[in-house]
């Protein structure tokens, strides 16, 4: 089920946003609704696969008791750990990994393994990262264990950012879980915030999502004009912004509605000027989650060893890659990102001072150039594109296309670079300081929002094309 759906927005969410405000003083109560309507929302698209999360909430409950008497008796809690890894990963490999290692073997030695062909279950990506962080936390005395197995599966599962994040660890929403309180400030936040993130999807990401996918798949055999090819990139770049961030507004928007509290996703990531500020500002719950389970666990840059620092570094970034998806691009994509940081790294890129406008297109440049490694299909194909974006596909270097795609979505892809500013974050500052701008924006916002959200249901129910580029990890 998409947020940004007829049936979630008018039918799914009304429904639980009722029953939940009935049930309101009474918690126990309340979070069963919370943890029945997850499990619906989940089961949705395809109701089997609640039996993989159910599983997944299952072991990592027993896990993280096993994980907690072990630390309490100062027995070592190692094999609890190694098994939590082995049955997490392990339970993702098979859905996600399992077909593509086959396919590599079958192309390398010539035979011919049969596929298994398994859908993969959205969101499990996400839902194992945060399950196993559960488990690890636990064991490290970082968090405390959870005996209520209502309110591990409520975490695990709860549907705002079930299927693409934020990833939360289980100690930032303990509290919230057994002991929060809803408030109407709390709700008009959430409600305001939701809505900016479905415009975000709806009427930018879904519109640079048109120009992207045509242009990407009508030029597949690397025959395209370098102005096209330069406009697919960028349009890609918009799109995956504003599909992910946008998502990630809502998720944060949905849980301020039912009273939690969700840390920051993204963080206008496309003024970064470096690679390393970049991914500070980018899909912060994912980086903080390889840095808090692999990085630092592998010893980090603490040793003062050059050699263990970028080998730390280069582990991140293979399971960076490799998380995103089973293909030889997504591999590629990481490993771009770790060589710009190791000589960001050995530069002292960050710390120089000055060209600040250098920095910025040498950043955005290696952003855009890895978006489209990460779009394409395969490896063959992304090199196509990117011989096309220099000038060596042999179409030229000007389309008509190229004029047709401005003038049709030239507001679009204006609006997208402006909010890629902290354009909004700004004006926000300067209302507050002046009372009177204050009060009325406080009339004037919720209206504005109101209006995105009629626009929206326009394009909604006109049926207009609606991709959302995170289900698939």
């Amino acid at each position: 089920m998409l947020f940004s759906s007829n049936i979630f927005l008018f039918y799914f969410l009304p429904v639980v946003l009722i029953l939940y405000y009935l049930l309101r003083f009474n918690t126990p109560a309340k979070n069963g609704l919370l943890l029945i309507a997850s499990l619906f929302f989940y089961a949705w698209g395809e109701p089997k696969f609640v039996l993989v999360m159910l599983f997944s909430i299952f072991i990592n409950y027993v896990l993280a008791l096993f994980a907690d008497r072990s630390r309490k008796t100062g027995k070592s809690g190692k094999l609890v750990i190694t098994i939590a890894v082995i049955l997490n990963i392990g339970l993702l490999f098979i859905f996600k990994y399992l077909d593509f290692m086959l396919r590599n073997i079958n192309e390398v030695t010539g035979k011919n393994l049969p596929l298994t062909n398994l859908a993969l279950p959205i969101g499990i990506s996400f839902f194992t990262f945060q399950a196993l962080s559960y488990v690890i936390d636990v064991y490290r005395g970082d968090g405390e264990v959870q005996k209520n197995p209502f309110y591990v599966a409520l975490y695990i599962a709860f549907f705002p950012q079930l299927i693409a994040g934020p990833i939360v660890r289980y100690e930032t929403i303990d509290e919230q879980i057994r002991n929060r309180k809803e408030t109407w400030d709390m709700f008009c936040v959430g409600t305001c915030r939701f809505l900016a993130g479905l415009g975000k999807k709806v009427l930018l990401s879904n519109n640079f999502a048109i120009v992207a996918d045509h242009i990407f798949d009508s030029y597949q055999g690397g025959s395209c004009p370098l102005s096209l090819a330069w406009l697919g990139s960028v349009a890609y770049t918009l799109q995956i912004l504003y599909d992910f961030s946008g998502y990630s507004d809502m998720a944060i928007g949905l849980g301020l509605m039912f009273g939690f509290k969700f840390e920051e996703n993204f963080n206008y990531p496309y003024i970064s000027r470096s690679i390393g500020e970049f991914w500070r500002r980018w899909h912060i719950s994912l980086g903080t989650w390889f840095k808090e389970y692999i990085y630092f666990p592998l010893g980090g840059s603490r040793s003062g060893n050059m050699d263990k620092t970028l080998r730390n570094m280069l582990v991140v970034w293979l399971f960076t890659g490799i998380w995103h998806g089973a293909e030889w691009t997504f591999l590629v994509w990481g490993l771009l990102n770790y060589a710009a940081l190791v000589f960001e790294r050995f530069t002292d890129f960050e710390k120089r001072q000055g060209h600040n406008v250098l920095k910025w297109v040498y950043t955005m440049f290696l952003v855009n150039l890895g978006w489209v490694i990460f779009r394409a299909e395969n490896l063959v194909y992304a090199g196509n594109f990117i011989k096309c974006m220099f000038g060596f596909g042999g179409a030229g270097i000007w389309s008509d296309y190229t004029w047709m795609y401005l003038k049709e979505y030239g507001i679009f892809f204006l609006a997208g670079a402006i909010f890629c500013l902290p354009i909004g974050r700004r004006m926000n500052y300067l209302i507050v300081k002046d009372k009177v701008s204050h009060r009325l924006m406080d009339v004037l916002y919720p209206v504005l929002m109101m209006g995105v959200f009629l626009i929206c249901i326009t394009y909604l129910v006109k049926g207009s094309y609606n991709p959302f580029i995170y289900f698939n990890f």
